[in-house]
């Protein structure tokens, strides 16, 4: 059985401008994201616990708990979203930075 695989230099690769792109981009994307979804969920038990601001009832017996609740379900599917759709385009860039290698390569 041939080995027919081609040899990758990750160093080299590391060292192109748009690979160091690449990762800029995509660190300050997953920091923004991270960033959200940790303040948007550490702010829920720091309002119920000192606060009595999400204690009142929003209509009927349904107070601002459960609304905030519910929408940090809706949050997260919606970043987990956003990060598919984002990471195909990540994806994309890499193939591209690759063929940019493969190109300097030959």
């Amino acid at each position: 059985m041939g080995n027919n695989q081609k040899h990758i230099d990750y160093d080299k690769i590391a060292q192109l401008d748009s690979f160091k792109q690449l990762v800029k981009r995509k660190n300050a994307f997953l920091w923004t994201l991270t960033a959200i979804f940790l303040i948007a969920y550490m702010t829920l038990p720091v309002l119920t616990s000192f606060t009595d601001i999400l204690h009142q009832k929003a209509f009927g017996n349904i107070t601002w708990v459960w609304i905030y609740s519910a929408g940090l379900f809706v949050m997260t599917w919606g970043l987990a979203h956003l990060y598919v759709a984002k990471a195909g385009s990540f994806d994309r860039d890499a193939k591209s930075i690759i063929e940019e290698y493969e190109r300097g390569v030959s």
